[in-house]
């Protein structure tokens, strides 16, 4: 018998491929590509968490939140520092005109900034986007434009898109798809829209009927489309005596309320006015601040008593004071301090607690509930710089400050932040107390001034 034979067939032999390697023109075609600069973009956000969190880093802030609460939830202590932030690139030496918390994402804190006193080379204004949920070092987004920002606010129902009011009087639009961090819409320079500084605006309506808010130092506000910012679709002449303008620093709506608003002035005057009806413009004056008004802030906490009539008013006259929309003069006048107050602002859930923000160093929360002579807890930052804006986060258990030097700090307020079940009605024996003391204050002043004969008068009101 002969032996089986077996065919064994032969792999053939794989033909090795070389990788060519490609030119220097060829990878810088790649690396300038706006697919590849989007991928270290998104990914070098995603690192920086990484590195500095154990948290769910995957967080993306150009898709749609969650309905879970983000935010920060301790309580502890009165006033203690969380963090702070900064940038040596970006926000050294420039002083912050600007704080606002993200509708969508209540992490992200948008910070305008002022031109830099150092650096005549960068761009005059500058926007940035804090993260406060991860500890990394470096702002979530950078924006810049031309002109100096004086107010940046984050486009409520379009949590894409960023507004800026700037010195110039345009006002800019970015968005953090897009992969430039100069504006892509900007409103016009000319007669029909703004041409002087814009210090105050603010995004009003609802999901389908919004619009934007912008009112500059000349008087005029216009309300725009945030689809079209190449003309305004209302402008408005907010005129007071002889038809002087008003020379607008400030402006609040009261909660839910697109029409009505308030206003704070260079001449340190308050003004109420609306948008629309017989009346539309200035219907009426409050006086009673010194100097220039600096902040305005409208009660916006619901409960079970409305108290959206109230706002609060800081000035250069060192004061910071409460009004009624009712009311021209005020109900109350907070006098602790010795300096400039740049700003105040409401707690978004405690009905009695606000903040305020001098030209010290010194930031102050005031409960009307607890005491009304002297501030609940109060706080002097290091080296004492001018605090110039202040913010609370959307839980209110926390509260933000900048400063003229770039900074910005995050105070956790503890227990302070939290109302108890009564403040609601304990707040309205507060200010039933203020306006008797009013009363009071009126009648000695009059029985000085005129004698028995005025005591009548004034009782008898």
């Amino acid at each position: 018998m002969e032996p089986a034979v077996t065919n064994v067939e032969t792999e053939p032999k794989k033909e090795v491929k070389t990788i060519r390697e490609l030119s220097e023109d060829e990878k810088m075609m790649i690396v300038l590509s706006e697919d590849f600069q989007r991928f270290i973009d998104k990914t070098g956000r995603i690192m920086e968490r990484a590195l500095s969190e154990s948290v769910d880093i995957y967080t993306d802030y150009t898709g749609t939140a969650d309905n879970e609460d983000m935010g920060d939830e301790k309580s502890g202590g009165r006033l203690s520092l969380t963090r702070w932030f900064s940038d040596e690139r970006w926000s050294r030496s420039r002083c912050v005109t600007s704080l606002d918390w993200s509708p969508q994402f209540p992490e992200l804190l948008l910070a305008g900034y002022h031109n830099s006193t150092d650096s005549a080379h960068d761009p005059d204004g500058v926007c940035l986007v804090w993260n406060t949920k991860f500890k990394k070092t470096t702002p979530e987004y950078v924006f810049h434009c031309q002109s100096t920002v004086l107010t940046a606010t984050f486009a409520k129902f379009h949590p894409n898109l960023i507004l800026g009011g700037t010195y110039s009087g345009q006002v800019v639009l970015w968005d953090n798809r897009v992969q430039k961090r100069t504006p892509i819409q900007r409103t016009p320079l000319s007669a029909s829209a703004h041409t002087h500084p814009v210090y105050c605006m603010s995004v009003v309506g609802t999901q389908n009927a919004h619009n934007l808010i912008s009112v500059s130092t000349d008087g005029r506000l216009c309300s725009w489309s945030l689809d079209m910012l190449s003309q305004p679709q209302e402008i408005l002449e907010l005129q007071h005596r002889q038809s002087k303008a008003v020379a607008v620093t400030s402006l609040a709506f009261p909660h839910n309320d697109v029409n009505n608003f308030v206003l704070g002035s260079e001449e340190g005057a308050v003004y109420s006015a609306c948008r629309h009806g017989t009346k539309a413009g200035v219907t009426d004056t409050y006086e009673g601040h010194q100097g220039p008004i600096t902040g305005i802030n409208t009660h916006k906490v619901p409960g079970p008593v409305d108290y959206s009539h109230l706002f609060l008013t800081s000035s250069f006259d060192w004061t910071v004071k409460l009004w009624n929309l009712k009311e021209t003069k005020p109900l109350y006048s907070f006098e602790d301090n010795g300096d400039y107050i740049y700003d105040v602002a409401w707690s978004p859930t405690h009905p009695a607690l606000f903040a305020a923000a001098d030209g010290s160093g010194r930031l102050d929360l005031w409960n009307l509930n607890a005491d009304t002579e002297v501030p609940t807890a109060s706080v002097m930052i290091d080296a004492c710089p001018a605090l110039n804006r202040v913010s609370w986060t959307p839980n209110g258990t926390h509260v933000t400050v900048g400063d003229d030097t770039g900074k910005i700090y995050l105070y956790d307020v503890g227990e302070l932040g939290q109302p108890r079940h009564d403040e609601w009605n304990k707040l309205l024996v507060t200010l039933q107390e203020l306006k008797n003391n009013q009363t009071d204050d009126e009648i000695d002043r009059l029985s000085l001034n005129s004698g028995p004969s005025s005591l009548t008068s004034i009782a008898s009101r």
